[in-house]
């Protein structure tokens, strides 16, 4: 049963970076990136007052408030990396997390991986490559440059570590509180110490409100599949292990690649979904081991 809602939030995350990467043609990635937080807490907090909240020990605490600024930095880095790169080069470099994490996991929580797990690090490697295969006729070596020419790669790159490093430090959390109530109640604390920030761009004129006109229903829609992108997470979580739900999460790079191709008319997609397709299998082996 655990299956459907990790498939349903596999695609609700590629729904939401789409539908992000649609407002974010016109405006500012640190307002969008606020106000898609913001627009989801109505739908979420309607869940978290229907459940029982448990009890939050100093570990809790102490552990949120090293996950913040380096969520709050994550997350600023994946809107910018979609904003000025395409979904396909940039959503499936978050394969890199569950890699970066073999390492973290093992400092931070005592975990280990075994051999399948090394081969699915070869996988992930190899599908990264070929995502820029159509360069290969300039030279073996080509695909490697372009993962780093790509801004957005890099920046999505550089999520997937801070990202390896926040999800083991959300395992710890979770395990001194609930996966329900972790899930629902970290994001509108990540839009609480956001908010600071997009206030300062305004007042700096980086901001033009203006451009919001003609964007309610975009946001609205916005706020509802990224908090069933949530809501389904933590139901998934909560039936079945955390490796096997992130796996499955992350056929969400195979959906982001397909909007690419459907609504911005992106390039190379069959190059850029064969290595997305060899990454999520990467994913799979790891979780697996």
């Amino acid at each position: 049963m655990w299956l459907i809602p990790a498939l349903s939030c596999a695609f609700f995350t590629a729904t939401s970076a789409a539908i992000t990467k649609l407002l974010l043609r016109r405006n500012d990635e640190y307002l969008i990136g606020w106000l898609r937080l913001v627009v989801s807490i109505p739908f979420l907090l309607v869940i978290l007052f229907s459940h029982k909240i448990p009890h939050l020990d100093g570990v809790f605490v102490r552990t949120v408030i090293i996950m913040l600024p380096l969520e709050v930095v994550a997350y600023m880095l994946f809107l910018k990396a979609i904003k000025h790169s395409p979904l396909s080069l940039t959503l499936p470099f978050l394969a890199l997390t569950p890699v970066f994490l073999v390492l973290t996991g093992h400092l931070i929580l005592g975990e280990r991986i075994g051999s399948l797990g090394l081969v699915g690090i070869v996988f992930v490697a190899l599908g990264g490559y070929l995502l820029h295969a159509d360069t290969l006729r300039m030279g073996i070596f080509k695909p490697l440059i372009s993962i780093f020419k790509e801004k957005g790669s890099v920046y999505m790159i550089i999520v997937a570590t801070i990202f390896s490093v926040t999800a083991a430090l959300a395992k710890v959390a979770i395990n001194h509180s609930s996966a329900l109530f972790f899930g629902i109640a970290y994001f509108p604390l990540v839009a609480v110490v956001l908010f600071p920030i997009v206030i300062v761009r305004y007042r700096r004129g980086l901001i033009d409100l203006n451009n919001l006109k003609g964007e309610g229903r975009l946001l609205i829609l916005l706020g509802i599949i990224f908090a069933s992108a949530i809501l389904t997470h933590c139901l998934s979580i909560s039936m079945a292990k955390v490796a096997y739900v992130v796996s499955v999460k992350r056929l969400s790079m195979i959906f982001g690649v397909i909007y690419g191709w459907l609504i911005f008319k992106e390039s190379h997609i069959l190059s850029r979904l064969l290595g997305t397709a060899l990454m999520v299998f990467g994913v799979i082996l790891i979780a697996l081991s």
